[in-house]
């Protein structure tokens, strides 16, 4: 595995090590945390545009949305009584 110093900037590098200094962590588990989260995000993202296009080719608008949520969430209460 290549050593996260060779991989960042001094610039990140410094900021890596400081937040870790003030949380009382590794820089190593900074970096975890990061990329853990980065990933994530890169999921929601695609998650959000495969949504928005299959929202698209059904023809639902941002502006349907709030009244779609509505309907859903009355569905759903019906079900549960």
């Amino acid at each position: 595995m290549t050593d996260a110093k060779s991989l960042l900037s001094e610039e990140l590098l410094h900021k890596v090590e400081e937040l870790a200094r003030e949380q009382s962590r590794e820089p190593a588990e900074v970096l975890e945390e990061a990329v853990r989260r980065y990933a994530g995000t890169c999921r929601l993202e695609r998650f959000a545009e495969k949504a928005g296009k299959h929202a698209r080719a059904l023809g639902i608008k941002e502006e349907d949305v709030p009244r779609l949520v509505d309907e859903v969430r009355r569905e759903n209460e019906v079900r549960r009584r």
